[in-house]
């Protein structure tokens, strides 16, 4: 005896349960528990929000209504600004 697992959308299960039910097996059924949410460190979290902040200002500078610092004026504040 062999033992199929398959996980079928939840729109599907029924129609497929009942075809299933039609054959002559042994047939258990249960269901799976949603995979639970990720936990973040705090410093996981702050890059997280920093980055969602960021390619939210760069949609807004696709849309124009933004100008963003380019990389020559990036690298010229961090050369400015360096210690040393």
């Amino acid at each position: 005896m062999r033992q199929v697992i398959l996980i079928v959308p939840d729109e599907f299960y029924a129609p497929f349960m009942k075809l299933v039910k039609a054959l002559p097996f042994s047939i258990k059924a249960k269901p799976i528990a949603p995979p639970k949410p990720k936990q973040y460190t705090p410093e996981q979290q702050e890059w997280i929000d920093d980055f969602r902040e960021a390619l939210h200002e760069v949609e807004l500078h696709q849309q124009g209504k933004i100008k963003l610092q380019s990389a020559y004026d990036l690298l010229d504040e961090l050369r400015n600004n360096s210690v040393g």
